[in-house]
Parts: C-alpha cells; sequence; structure tokens
C-alpha cells in the first residue's frame, strides 16, 4: 500500500472521528480503511489509534504522528499547487481555526460566501477556544485575537477589540455606581469559568505601576459567552466580555458598558497563516477575500 495514500486515509479517520465516517468520505469499505490503519501501524511498529467499538481515541504516539501526517500532507498539497503555476483556480480543501465565537458569528459566514464563489473548494472550519500550532496540525489559514509573539507566520490585522464590563441598564439602576474596580464588590457578577472567574485584572491606576486584581465572588459562573451575556442582558449581573460579542447589544441599549476608564489596551485581531501558503491558489483567495470583510465586520462591532 502507498504510505502517503495511507496517511490521508489516517488523518481522514481522525477528522470524521471513526473509521466508517472515513470511510464513507472517502468512498471505502470499512474494511480498506482498517487495512490502511494497520498498514501504517506495522511500518512505524506502534499501535497508533486506540480503537472499541463506541470509540476512537490516539495514542501517545498517534499523537505525534498525526501532526508529522498533517504537516507532510500540507507540504505535498502545497508542492501540486505550486507546480500548477500562479494561475491556478482554487480548488481543495481549505482548513481554518478560530475561536468559538469569533468563529461562529464573523468568520463563518465569510467562509460560507466564499464557497458560494469558489465551487472547487470544499472548507473545514474547526472552532476552539486553544491555540494550535498551523504547522503541526494542517491549518491553512488562523482567525487569532491576542498579542502575536514572533514567528514564521504571516499575520494580516483585521481588527481589535476590548475587553469590557457591562450590565443591563436595570441592573445598574438599582445598584451603587461603579467609579473604579473596586466598587465590582458590591455588585453580583456573571464570571466565564475558563477566564479570570475569581479575580478579574485592570491596568495600574493613575500614577502607579502595578496592575490592580479585584478579587470577586461570582453569583454565576458559566463556560459559555451567550450564557453570561444572556445572564447580563436580563439583569442578573456584571459581565466580563470581548467588545465584539456584545456590540449589537450595547447599540440596542440592552447593556451598558462601565468602567471604561479602567479597561485593559485592545487586543489585536489578526488572520494566520504558514508563510509559503499564501503561494496557494486556494489559500491566496480566501485570504484576499475575507481580509476587507473582516476589517469591516470588527469595525462594524466596535463599541463606541
Amino acid at each position: 500500500m502507498d504510505r502517503i495514500e495511507a496517511m490521508r486515509v489516517f488523518v481522514t479517520v481522525l477528522d470524521e472521528g471513526s473509521l466508517a465516517g472515513a470511510g464513507r468520505r472517502l468512498g471505502r469499505s470499512p474494511a480498506a480503511i482498517t487495512r490502511a490503519i494497520a498498514f501504517l501501524e506495522r511500518h512505524v511498529g506502534t499501535q497508533l489509534l486506540h480503537r472499541t467499538t463506541r470509540s476512537l481515541r490516539l495514542s501517545e504516539a498517534g499523537e505525534r504522528y498525526a501532526a508529522a501526517c498533517r504537516r507532510v500532507l500540507t507540504e505535498l498539497e502545497e508542492a501540486d499547487m505550486l507546480a500548477a503555476g500562479e494561475r491556478a483556480a482554487p480548488r481543495g480543501v481549505l482548513t481554518l481555526t478560530a475561536p468559538l465565537v469569533s468563529g461562529a458569528r464573523v468568520l463563518r459566514p465569510i467562509v460560507d460566501a466564499f464557497l458560494d464563489q469558489q465551487p472547487a473548494v470544499k472548507a473545514r472550519l474547526m472552532l476552539m477556544d486553544r491555540q494550535v500550532n498551523l504547522l503541526e496540525e494542517g491549518i491553512d489559514v488562523a482567525l487569532r485575537i491576542a498579542h502575536l509573539p514572533d514567528s514564521r507566520l504571516i499575520a494580516i490585522r483585521v481588527g481589535e477589540v476590548r475587553r469590557i464590563l457591562c450590565a443591563s441598564p436595570s441592573y445598574l439602576a438599582h445598584r451603587p455606581p461603579l467609579v473604579e474596580p473596586g466598587d465590582l464588590s458590591a455588585h453580583a457578577c456573571v464570571s466565564l469559568a475558563q477566564f479570570e472567574h475569581d479575580t478579574w485584572s485592570f491596568p495600574p491606576a493613575r500614577g502607579a505601576t502595578a496592575p490592580r486584581h479585584v478579587h470577586i465572588e461570582p453569583r454565576l459562573v458559566v463556560n459559555s459567552v451567550e450564557a453570561a451575556v444572556a445572564s447580563a442582558v436580563e439583569g442578573h449581573g456584571v459581565t466580563r466580555v470581548l467588545s465584539y460579542q456584545v456590540a449589537d447589544l450595547v447599540k440596542k441599549g440592552q447593556l451598558t458598558i462601565v468602567l471604561a476608564d479602567s479597561e485593559p489596551p485592545p487586543l489585536p485581531v489578526h488572520l494566520l497563516t504558514v508563510e509559503g501558503r499564501l503561494s496557494v491558489a486556494k489559500v491566496r483567495a480566501f485570504v484576499d477575500f475575507a481580509v476587507p470583510r473582516l476589517k469591516a465586520e470588527f469595525a462594524r462591532r466596535a463599541c463606541l
């Protein structure tokens, strides 16, 4: 069996989450998929997948091998595209990643519109709130909201967002005024479990150098931005989110921004790709298509 083709089968199994799913996607029998995995395991001399009737998970060696397979397949695809010439039409599978909320609300509609214009392109959009290694995980394009370290990635800035505190006007009408971060101790707070759920940090006060850390005792801790925002809209407390996540609600008057003078510096938003991938037609076409639309969308979602 051809090892490169077996690698493609292996990666497809991981993407689909099952041998049967990979078989349907590739148009192969379950037996053929099983043979391809067995071929790779014999070749590397170790088990790559732990399989039961109900689950499938990578072994420790399988995790390392999967990253290597994605890298090899990405580089082969890039070589094919380069050989086809710069005028080659966009085609193939475009793999993207983004944070859960910005991916669903901002990037996904742009991906849909791009696919409408490019019938020879398919896309995989993976939404997750962890930073992925684009090269190791075979990602073509990523949307990232964060300050970026120096790297080999090509980063195109498409906007910025603020980390804001907000609450409903009805809640604020019956609570002590919020003048400085320490006043939060007298307020109900709705926190996100994954982000500073019991301590909120703020820049130094005027004339000071040390950041301020305010301990809060949240009335509600959730692991979903949508849940935190809904609770705030319904008048149950103050929450801390990114500005683009509530911009429309602020403009409609359903939420009010508080302590704006104590906000940390804005976070940049970038579209990222690996150095060299812009020469691949599908990646270049998507970046050219997405950048102006992302800039317009993040500008629209700014909370003034």
